[in-house]
């Protein structure tokens, strides 16, 4: 038993040595920033499209015959028992 504990101790110990380490990548660091640049002329204006014909309103509607007014009554509360 002491002997697999030793060669498992042994053997991790050379995987882990062995592992390669992450290598450090420069990173490039931009200069200062140059003078903006001139700005750009203004496009053309669009064209704005026909208005088109309006319509006309129609005729307004005779009004109603009067409504029928409904009542409703609720139903007496019952009686406790």
């Amino acid at each position: 038993m002491k002997t697999n504990l030793a060669l498992a101790t042994l053997f991790a110990a050379l995987t882990l040595a062995a592992c390669d380490r992450p290598k450090e990548v420069p990173v490039p660091v931009p200069g200062p920033a140059g003078a903006p640049g001139a700005t750009g002329a203004t496009g053309a204006t669009g064209n704005t499209g026909n208005t088109g014909n309006t319509g006309n309103t129609g005729n307004t509607g005779t009004p109603g015959e009067p409504g029928t007014t409904v009542i409703i009554v609720p139903p007496a509360a019952s009686a406790p028992k």
